[in-house]
């Protein structure tokens, strides 16, 4: 008996903007028809206020007499129509009404069959052309995105989980081998440790540069004046002994400039840019490094040499533990956060990112940050709604 009140209150529920509909289509049909019979009703007192007094000839009989006879029995003719009319209306509004709603119903019905393993549910409505179709088709782009974004986390949890699994698992490759080993001595455990705490440090960064992508996500809590100039002079000159030791030649052009937002974030955002620049490069190649105003914006643009770059890996190049060509980073290129969180810090900070592969190899980074009264409201903006 409850599972059938249950279903029967569902049932309800679903059918409750439908019955209302109907309701309302069948009360405009009798006001409609209210009116209609009250023009009759309003003639014939027309009339008669209308008749001039004195003795009645054949024409005032005709029109008095005959006349009120018919449109009596219009009146009445009209009222038994309106009342068998009415229930029919009901009925055609229940149908038009459920017409109407049946794409409300698909979906409603979509949305709720969607869940974090199974994202690729679409609304696709057939006829697009008017608001629920436009509607549904905004759901569908909006299943699209979470559909990504749902794809983009996990793989970030499997490759997250991997990259903190191999220095675990070295670790404890290089302490079973030393404890193994019989002859071991106190130069090579020293050796073994040294090695296990190479691993150590190697999964300290990367739980380090994870924490900082989490911190840049949620946005930036203190606004405040930033020397973007003389924060990415302090990184490229950081840089340059690396950038020499690798053979490559760094220019750095910068003209003073300062953004609003939070200073160690940005100084991350510049070092991972420019650090990219570096690592990923060539033999005798070259890293350029400017800050300077375009068109109202201060940018930060990062122009290295460097292999290839297929037009299109370059977005993929923003991606957790990916690198150019779709490949998972390995232990000897970093752990492919860099670009990753130098864009959700620019996010944070209502700035923008864009990178080009050069023809000639490598790649060109630019970054437009907001001017330094702009960088707040850009970020609050694109901030999603909580």
């Amino acid at each position: 008996m409850a599972r059938a009140q249950g279903r029967g209150g569902g049932s309800a529920r679903r059918h409750g903007l439908q019955w209302r509909m109907a309701r309302l289509y069948a009360l405009a049909f009798f006001a409609l028809g209210l009116v209609l019979l009250a023009i009759p009703d309003a003639a014939l007192v027309s009339l008669r206020s209308t008749r001039h007094p004195g003795t009645p000839g054949p024409v005032q009989v005709l029109v008095g007499g005959q006349h009120t006879a018919d449109v009596h029995l219009l009146l009445t003719g009209s009222a038994v129509a309106v009342a068998l009319l009415v229930p029919a209306s009901l009925l055609l509004g229940w149908a038009v009404a459920g017409r109407v709603l049946g794409p409300l119903r698909a979906i409603t019905a979509t949305a709720r069959e969607l869940s974090a393993t199974a994202l690729g549910r679409r609304v696709a409505l057939v006829d697009a052309g008017d608001e629920i179709g436009e509607l549904g088709a905004t759901l569908d782009a909006l299943f699209a995105r979470l559909e990504a974004s749902f794809e983009a986390h996990r793989r970030f949890v499997a490759n997250a989980s991997h990259e903190l699994r191999t220095p675990l698992a070295g670790q404890k490759a290089v302490l079973q081998v030393a404890l193994g080993d019989p002859a071991a001595d106190l130069p090579s455990l020293r050796a073994a440790c040294e090695e296990a705490i190479r691993l150590d440090d190697r999964e300290d960064r990367l739980i380090g540069a994870l924490l900082t992508l989490a911190t840049s996500d949620r946005g930036v809590e203190v606004w405040q004046d930033v020397d973007l100039a003389g924060v990415v002079g302090r990184v490229a000159g950081s840089l340059r002994g690396e950038a020499e030791r690798r053979g490559l030649a760094m220019e750095v052009h910068l003209e003073p400039a300062v953004v609003r937002g939070d200073g160690r974030l940005v100084e991350v955002l510049a070092t991972n840019v420019v650090d990219n620049a570096v690592r990923h490069n060539v033999i005798g190649g070259r890293v350029e490094v400017s800050v300077g105003r375009d068109g109202g914006k201060v940018v930060l643009a990062v122009r290295n040499t460097g292999a290839v770059i297929p037009a299109g890996d370059v977005e993929g190049l923003f991606e957790a533990f990916r690198r150019g060509g779709g490949a998972r980073q390995t232990a000897a290129d970093g752990h492919g956060l860099g670009l990753a969180i130098a864009r959700a810090v620019a996010t944070a900070h209502g700035a923008q990112v864009e990178a080009t592969a050069r023809p000639a190899g490598g790649l060109v980074l630019v970054v437009r940050f907001p001017l330094a009264g702009d960088g707040a409201r850009a970020a609050r903006a694109d901030a999603p709604a909580s």
